[in-house]
């Protein structure tokens, strides 16, 4: 595809869309780089298909070309773009710490250079954007679970959604505390163990189908949320010892 020749196992709609940015963006387009599960192949029902344009110039008239391509494939795949310009990389990593170390380890370039081969957040900035990252999730499935704890079939969705930025967390805390690194699901299975021996086991088993399918087994998802509200204060108490 482009200049790293054509891509046919891609998620359907994807490819497309590459194509589709590479024609409108032309010279301003440095790079196409897929992330998270699906530079894996192990997109879920639920999974959105993460990408990021790295480019050389936020050009009006041609990003306006590109916004029919980018609904398209935002509803026949979930594609759901980063544009960062490449002046602006050092500050993203750093910003958005968490994020860009998952994507450290798990990215594939579809197009142009690999942007990130040289990734080095520095530590400090890991460790509060984690600390972040580990606040706003739980403060937000506080509120989540006040507002829907009755409802069965939303408080699953909120899993999936929360499911992704937790193992990323896991892995960010991992990492920081000089372990070996381990793929995001495996990652929050080891924080948990260590946290609690088995106390978090169902609960992470939910986590992960709600993850793959949207769906909970009746009555689990309330109690899966309850014990992520004492799990995530586990993380953030793991944090805030990094130095």
């Amino acid at each position: 595809m482009g200049e790293t020749g054509a891509a046919s196992d891609l998620p359907a709609g994807l490819g497309v869309f590459v194509e589709a940015a590479i024609a409108a963006l032309g010279p301003t387009l440095r790079s196409v780089v897929l992330f998270g599960s699906a530079a894996e192949g192990r997109l879920r029902p639920t999974s959105d298909v993460n990408v990021i344009l790295v480019l050389r110039a936020f050009d009006i008239d041609r990003m306006d070309a590109l916004r029919e391509p980018l609904q398209l494939a935002a509803v026949a795949a979930r594609v759901t773009p980063m544009f960062v310009l490449e002046s602006e990389l050092e500050a993203a990593e750093s910003a958005f710490a968490v994020k860009f170390t998952d994507i450290g380890h798990r990215r594939r370039v579809l197009y142009g250079d690999d942007p990130f081969a040289t990734l080095a957040i520095p530590r400090a900035a890991s460790i509060a954007r984690l600390r972040q990252v580990l606040l706003n999730l739980l403060l937000r499935l506080r509120e989540r679970y006040v507002s829907l704890s009755l409802r069965e079939e939303r408080l699953a969705l909120v899993l999936a959604n929360v499911a992704g930025p937790l193992r990323a967390a896991a892995v960010s805390l991992l990492a920081l505390e000089g372990q070996p690194h381990m793929a995001p699901r495996e990652a929050l299975q080891a924080v948990a163990r260590s946290a609690g021996e088995q106390t978090f086991d169902a609960a992470l088993q939910v986590l992960s189908q709600a993850r793959e399918s949207g769906t909970a087994p009746p009555g689990a998802a309330r109690a899966a949320l309850i014990a992520l509200l004492d799990l995530i204060p586990r993380m953030l108490a793991r944090a805030a010892k990094l130095g």
